[in-house]
């Protein structure tokens, strides 16, 4: 078994320990600091996925060059952005419902970053691991579609308020397949604790050559991870699912009325969302921060920046859908064949059991 699973040590509770504290006072400050260190690091990779990698890859899909002239490699275009946006008039609009106007761009962010709360990293980084860990992480990811509808409807925006009904269309349509997806491996594992899913995933399936392959549940259940990566790239509005932004329709949807931080704040909050996916779908069907040689925080890292680079490629190969077909494809699709999924899963484990 790994250092990771061997490992029951929480990062606060190390953190207490470096720091000679215990009790409740030591559960306190150690779990401030983790989630300020955690919190950081996310945040970090999140600027270098944004205003840099993003259009890197989509300048390498659409054959151009992309920011190349501000720093080595263009990656001084951070800190202009940065400056370039903060620096900016926030502009409010006439007749909005400012408490939610305000709140609305801070939903989303928060909701991404608590999320990582439950998320095992690598060994011992992990800042709590409750007994119904993955329902956690689902329930924190979808505090963001609050967000979207209070900005939706605070706007005093037409095109705004379309966005917010978009997403909250989103979130029923294609929340539910993710979750009864989640489910499946629910039944495999018999537990809802992340770290105990993960550790799961550490046992051998098969061993071919004398190579041994992972129990990992995208290997165990492959239709049910595809249909997870497809629930989740709508769950994080990626194309062709970026149906509440819908930027030649819509103007730019529920953040239409937004500038300067608080648009800061919108873009930050989409990109931790698709770092909390891509650990969600880590955690549940590649095995967590596991694999070989490297650290585990390492490989965790390079498996939510895969799932990055998937959305990123898919946002450039496959056009939106129209709003019709999103549900459609909702409804129609993702729902009945994640039940599908269910039910074969549950009919398998009852006969291996």
């Amino acid at each position: 078994m790994s250092a990771l699973l061997q490992s029951k040590t929480l990062l606060p509770e190390t953190i207490a320990n470096l720091l000679g504290l215990s009790g409740t006072l030591g559960a306190i400050i150690g779990g401030l600091i983790g989630a300020f260190v955690i919190a950081n690091l996310l945040l970090v990779q999140t600027a270098v996925a944004g205003p840099w990698a993003k259009r890197k890859i989509t300048a390498a899909f659409t054959d151009r060059i992309a920011v190349n002239r501000i720093g080595p490699f263009g990656l001084l275009v951070i800190v202009a952005d940065a400056v370039r946006l903060l620096s900016k008039e926030l502009v409010i609009p006439e007749g909005v419902d400012r408490p939610a106007w305000d709140l609305g761009p801070l939903v989303i962010p928060f909701s991404a970053l608590l999320g990582f709360a439950v998320i095992p990293m690598g060994s011992g980084i992990q800042l709590a691991d409750p007994e119904t860990g993955i329902v956690f992480a689902f329930a924190a990811g979808s505090i963001a579609s609050v967000g979207l509808i209070m900005m939706g409807y605070s706007s005093n925006n037409k095109f705004s308020l379309l966005g917010g009904l978009r997403a909250i269309a989103s979130n029923i349509a294609y929340e539910i397949p993710l979750v009864i997806t989640g489910a499946s491996v629910i039944l495999f594992t018999g537990t809802l604790q992340t770290s105990a899913i993960v550790a799961q995933q550490s046992e051998p399936l098969i061993s071919i050559a004398g190579v041994t392959i992972p129990q990992w549940f995208a290997f165990v259940n492959p239709f049910a991870f595809v249909l997870f990566v497809i629930a989740n790239l709508a769950e994080v509005g990626r194309n062709p699912f970026d149906i509440p932004e819908a930027p030649t329709e819509i103007v730019a949807g529920y953040q239409t009325e937004y500038s300067s931080v608080y648009f800061v704040l919108i873009y930050l909050g989409e990109f931790i969302h698709i770092f909390l996916g891509g650990a969600i779908a880590a955690t549940l069907f590649l095995g967590g921060p596991a694999g070989p040689v490297l650290p585990g925080f390492i490989w965790f890292t390079i498996k939510i920046w895969l799932f990055y680079f998937f959305t990123q490629w898919v946002r450039s190969a496959i056009p939106r859908l129209r709003v019709d077909q999103f549900l459609d494809v909702g409804w129609k699709g993702m729902l009945v064949l994640s039940f599908a999924n269910l039910a074969l899963t549950a009919i398998i484990v009852g006969v291996i059991a």
